[in-house]
């Protein structure tokens, strides 16, 4: 599989002027050339913050551009940070925007505290007015952006500080959007016919957005399950007692059936080589060859920048990854059930396997059974499931759907607000939205038009959500 634990990798162009180049011998702070080559390690450190960095040199000749093309594309980067600096002859610049491959660019101009120089009548004062003409250089280069159109090109000004924060966001987004293109979705076993809504074209996805679609049947699920290794599920039995209180009137043979199913889940999302696994865990099907829905999250999935979605839905499940890949952090899979209006709240989760796995709210896990379904005839009625309430603090959510053949992305802040276990069968919280009443909140969702499932994770990532939706073609509707 490929490596998520990577850092983002940036191609760096750095365009100076072969004209002023040997400008400035003689003069205490050196030529042209010896200033830039001063300046641009110093440029580099900054970049350095927020990727690993390929620099082929700064780029005086087409032939700079052809060669810092054709590393960039060998080496696989990310996304290119492009910066003049200073003013420069642009048919460097017009090369490499015509012929380089479709890479995200953050096209950026830097400010300085204060310039050095009062007039130019010294000569080494002149050459150090021709090395701070950045703004002269990147007007120049941004007429050509826009009549050649990069439309993975994004532009930004500031300070250094300010464009070393603005580009960490952009390199997190551009790996995320690599990883996207390399990852593999695991359908088990078929779309959810009772969500229509949620359905994704596998063609359009693969098109579009990267992820292939792998189809799994349930009786390689029936199989998996049948193969576990008596070591293996003993310890993971072990582990989960030994973080998790379990309710006395869960039934052990139960307990162990669930345990098994949800082993074998991540042993399938390993044999196929899965990033995202959308389980749909509601088919009828299914819990007739099962006998019940997996209960737990193993740690496979966070142990491999993974996610696990239910109910097939790949769109959820893509935000669900695109959060995970962000944030390397415990993301949660949600759907809103109902709102209180006087206390200005809404109630939201999922029934299933959803992560909680956090070491940090072990106390909020409880091994329970799934009463939904305690009262039917399948094998396994009522085999437990850890349920979860959802960690208390400011938390993102985000959805994406697809719409006639476009993929659009909602995201929102939210507040989960602390308590105590309800609603049975659902790992869970209680929520209050940033900024309006849930009310205005989910009229703002319904007009959108989206489904019931988000994903939820701690913080804001809104101004990555809506780098990495730049970069992916997505329509980004944000809801205030």
């Amino acid at each position: 599989m490929h490596d998520k634990s990577r850092r983002p990798k940036a191609g760096i162009l750095q365009f100076a002027s072969p004209r002023f180049k040997a400008l400035g011998a003689g003069t205490k702070r050196g030529t042209y050339a010896d200033r830039k080559n001063i300046e641009s390690p110093a440029i580099l450190a900054e970049w350095e913050k927020s990727a690993d960095l390929v620099f082929p040199g700064i780029i005086y000749s087409r032939a700079d551009a052809e060669a810092a093309m054709t590393r960039f594309f060998a080496e696989r980067v990310d996304f290119i940070i492009a910066e003049f600096l200073s003013w420069s002859e642009d048919f460097a610049w017009i090369r490499f925007l015509r012929d380089c491959p479709q890479i995200p660019i953050l096209f950026v101009n830097a400010s300085v505290p204060q310039v050095s120089f009062t007039d130019t009548l010294d000569e080494d004062d002149f050459i150090e007015y021709l090395c701070r003409g950045t703004l002269v250089g990147s007007l120049e280069a941004a007429g050509s952006a826009a009549r050649l159109q990069r439309p993975l090109l994004t532009t930004i000004a500031g300070t250094r500080p300010q464009l070393s924060r603005q580009a960490a966001v952009f390199a997190a987004a551009a790996r995320a959007r690599s990883l996207l293109r390399h990852s593999t979705v695991g359908l088990l076993a078929n779309l959810n016919e009772a969500m229509w809504s949620t359905y994704i074209d596998p063609y359009n996805l693969f098109a579009k957005l990267g992820p292939e679609t792998r189809f799994i049947p349930y009786s390689t699920y029936a199989d998996a399950i049948a193969d576990i290794p008596e070591p293996e599920f003993i310890a993971y039995k072990s582990d989960l007692l030994s973080h998790y209180k379990k309710m006395p009137d869960v039934e052990d043979s139960k307990l162990d059936a669930s345990i098994r199913a949800s082993i074998a889940l991540a042993h399938l999302a390993a044999s196929y080589e899965t990033d995202l696994m959308a389980f749909n865990d509601i088919d009828q099907a299914m819990f007739k060859l099962i006998g019940l829905r997996a209960g737990f999250y193993h740690p496979w999935f966070n142990q491999n920048r993974s996610v696990l979605v239910p109910e097939a839905d790949i769109g959820a499940g893509l935000a669900t990854y695109l959060l995970k890949l962000l944030t390397n952090q415990h993301v949660n899979f949600i759907e809103p059930f109902h709102i209180e209006s006087a206390p200005g709240t809404f109630a939201a989760g999922h029934a299933g396997p959803n992560d909680h796995n956090d070491p940090a709210w072990r106390q909020n896990v409880l091994i329970a059974r799934d009463v939904r379904f305690a009262k039917t005839n399948y094998k396994h009625a009522g085999a437990p499931f850890a349920w979860y309430r959802i960690p208390p603090g400011l938390k993102t959510i985000a959805q994406l759907t697809e719409d006639n053949g476009r993929y659009k992305m909602t995201c929102a802040l939210v507040e989960s607000l602390p308590g105590p276990h309800l609603l049975a069968t659902y790992s869970h919280s209680i929520f209050k939205p940033v900024g309006a009443s849930p009310e205005k909140f989910f009229e703002q969702i319904l007009r959108v038009g989206t489904t019931q499932h988000f994903a939820l994770v701690d913080g804001d990532w809104r101004p990555h959500l809506r780098q990495t939706a730049a970069l992916l073609n997505l329509d980004f509707l944000p809801i205030e």
